[in-house]
């Protein structure tokens, strides 16, 4: 069927309210009669007239009673037999055949011409006498009833329904008297034809405009309604859906928007609804073709961590296009976007290492990907924070040492510049092509101090953690010196040994010696000098001298010779030279008896006062630090670096309140190895027996009563001292 274009008569399709006649198709004529109705009685006359869609008619009529063509050219015809009567036009083809019946019957049931389809229609049942009710019927149904002879039936279709009516009246004798007049089918003509659908252009390119049309007509008697249009792809509306034109514009049309569309047409009253047959739309898609991939920042070089855009297109190619994006050697892609476009992008957000590499790009729009060429992307990156690495030759860096400064950054492109610094003070630079950069250095006591260094291949410098250096410098030999200075002092002075080495990184230890016999040791946690207190005796006469150690090696001071002078003994040496041969009497018999002696030693202890030298009682005795002291106001009594072999010696321990005196008695066996240079070495667990002799105390004026007490039997002997064990300490020297 083709298009309908817009014209003021003829056969009618709408737009809006406006006609549109059917180009190259002839319109039909169509009749009137006059009186309209179609069933008539016999004898009756009805008056036929013939139309086409110009009024009135030109030329001549040609007339047909059951498709026989009549002798008369005449525009109107006046007729009283039963039949099929049609009429054409010299402008027009055939009208639609209406058939006129004349029956001799005394009761007929008559409907209008024309009738067309949601039209409502009055149905006449007449009779040629009064009657007093009729009855009417659709399909042997009875569908109403009425004192009067007319009927409306609203919104008739073509359904070929048959209706009649009945009516009934009594006569004179009172007998009533029933007639029923002869089926009538309506003669309802269609309003408008289905609609017909039709896309311009017929095979419409992908991703531009198509215009659907929804095409039928009225007929002219018809002409005043209004119809509405509906377009349908598959079963979804399109557009804004009921619209008052049969024409629907698309923009665009897309390959997927292939498929089966069809219309309806229907009358704003919605009493007449028809729709078209489906009509298959193909749109045809133009393959993709020349694709190409550009790169931002342009030539693909980049910095780590910049953004990385991809932009592939196509010079030709419709509908929906699936571009993707490649690194080369990978097996998936790096992303995919699918759009109506002749292009699309991919950006890569802050960029590695890693994606370095060849790109490329495909774009499809079903007949298969079409591939860009390779384009590659190189990255610089900046160098990591690099990391600074000193290496002595020892455990320590010793004045003297030539320490490696190596500086690396793990990450960066080359050529890396490194920079070494000496609190913030350049010591030099280096350039390596790859790996590690380092710097050589003879350490000085005033290299101590923080070292960091910075690495830069022009992307940025990075500065490395600060790298703490103590150059530990070795003692110096240590000077030992009395105060107050003399070579000569007094028995009861009390006199300060100092020994300090002039150089020599802390902690130093310094060791006290009298003849080779360590008097004890002190630690200088921060460096400098020490001192340590001596209470004289007579036999504290001779040399003097100091060690100093840091770990390095212990340094010797000189000797230094001290001479005192005085009494050889006071009134407690007196006490303890009576008493010492009475100790050597019943040395066995003290060992026998320690446990029972011990327990009269608690009954009759009390506290002892240092007089001078050193000492402990029994009672206050307690296990040395095998290590040494780090506390700087209290002597570390560690092991002399030099045991030497003692005779047996005795001398006084302690002087108390309750009239006891303590004498000590030891012996150090001899060592087959010599450590004088190992100060840090310790006692074997093995160590000399100590006893302590418990002694009544003597008066100053009672010298007599000692020499008394010294001829006593053992008896009285047992009670006046007490042998007590007791481990040996170095500082009781």
């Amino acid at each position: 069927m083709r298009p309908v274009v817009m014209c003021q008569h003829q056969w009618y399709c709408y737009s809006e309210v406006t006609p549109v006649a059917l180009v190259g198709v002839t319109p039909k004529a169509f009749l009137l009669l006059n009186p309209p109705w179609s069933t008539n009685f016999k004898n009756d006359r009805v008056t036929l007239t013939c139309r086409d869609s110009l009024s009135p008619a030109q030329g001549d009529i040609s007339w047909y009673y059951n498709d026989h063509l009549l002798d008369n050219k005449f525009e109107e015809i006046q007729i009283h037999k039963t039949g099929y009567y049609k009429c054409k036009t010299r402008r027009s083809s055939p009208s639609n055949p209406v058939h006129v019946d004349f029956l001799s019957d005394k009761l007929i049931i008559q409907a209008p011409h024309p009738v067309f389809e949601g039209d409502d229609v009055t149905l006449r049942c007449q009779g040629r006498e009064e009657t007093s009710e009729t009855v009417l019927y659709k399909n042997e149904k009875k569908i109403s009833k009425s004192s009067k002879s007319t009927f409306t039936l609203n919104s008739v279709s073509r359904d070929n329904d048959k209706y009649y009516c009945t009516t009934s009246q009594k006569n004179f004798w009172g007998i009533t008297k029933k007639e029923t007049s002869k089926p009538l089918t309506i003669q309802v003509q269609e309003l408008f034809p289905h609609p017909v659908l039709t896309a311009r252009p017929s095979q419409p390119i992908e991703g531009r405009p198509v215009t659907l049309k929804c095409e039928t007509w009225l007929p002219p008697q018809r002409s005043y309604i209004q119809l509405q249009f509906c377009f349908f792809r598959e079963d979804q509306a399109l557009g804004s859906g009921w619209s008052s034109s049969p024409e629907l514009k698309l923009p665009t049309i897309w390959s997927e928007d292939s498929g089966s569309y069809w219309c309806q047409a229907e009358t704003v009253t919605h009493l007449v609804r028809k729709r078209s047959l489906r009509s298959q739309i193909r749109v045809q898609r133009v393959p993709v073709s020349d694709v190409n991939l550009e790169i931002q920042p342009p030539e693909g070089q980049l910095i780590e961590g910049e953004n990385l855009l991809l932009i592939c297109s196509v010079a030709k190619g419709t509908g929906a296009v699936t571009f993707s994006w490649h690194r080369e050697g990978t097996v998936r892609s790096l992303g995919t976007k699918t759009q109506r476009s002749l292009s699309a992008e991919l950006q890569i957000l802050t960029v590695k290492e890693c994606d370095a590499g060849r790109y490329y790009c495909a774009a499809d729009n079903i007949h298969g990907p079409i591939l860009s060429k390779l384009i590659r992307v190189t990255l610089r990156i900046p160098v990591s924070r690099p990391v600074l690495t000193l290496r002595a030759p020892g455990a320590q860096a010793v004045v003297g040492d030539m320490m490696e400064l190596y500086c690396e950054a793990r990450r960066g492109s080359p050529p890396i510049l490194y920079r070494f610094y000496h609190e913030d003070v350049s010591l030099g630079s280096s350039s390596v092509p790859s790996g590690r950069a380092f710097f050589n250095l003879s350490l000085t006591a005033e290299h101590s101090g923080n070292y960091s260094c910075e690495a830069d291949n022009g992307l940025g410098v990075q500065l490395s953690d600060r790298v703490t250096l103590s150059v530990t410098v070795p003692v110096s030999h240590p000077v030992f010196t009395f105060h107050p200075a003399g070579a000569q002092a007094m028995v009861g002075d009390v006199l300060e040994l100092r020994c300090e080495a002039q150089r020599g990184s802390p902690p130093i230890l310094y060791w006290f010696y009298h003849k080779n016999v360590t008097l004890g040791s002190i630690s200088a946690p921060f460096g400098g000098g020490t001192s340590f207190n001596l209470s004289l005796m007579a036999e504290h006469s001779g040399n003097f001298f100091c060690g100093a150690d840091n770990g390095l090696g212990i340094q010797r001071s000189e000797m230094v010779t001290l001479s005192i002078t005085g009494p050889s003994s006071n009134k407690i040496t007196l006490i303890t030279e009576g008493v010492t041969a009475g100790l050597l009497s019943i040395l066995g018999l003290a060992a026998t008896a320690a446990l029972v002696c011990y327990f009269r030693t608690q009954r009759n202890s009390g506290g002892l006062s240092t007089t001078g030298t050193p000492s402990y009682s029994p009672r206050e005795f307690r296990e040395p630090s095998r290590t040494s002291n780090t506390d700087p106001q209290e002597p570390s009594y560690s092991e002399p670096p030099d045991p030497m072999e003692l005779q047996p010696v005795y001398s006084n321990v302690d002087l108390g309140e309750n009239n006891l005196v303590y004498s000590q008695i030891w012996s150090i066996q001899d060592k087959k190895e010599n450590s004088a240079n190992s100060p840090k070495k310790h006692w074997e667990d093995k160590e000399p027996a100590v006893i302590y002799s418990e002694l009544k105390k003597a008066h100053l004026d009672d010298s007599a009563g000692l020499a008394i007490n010294q001829d006593r039997d053992f008896e009285d002997a047992a009670e006046n001292y007490e042998n007590v064990p007791r481990a040996f300490s170095a500082i009781d020297h």
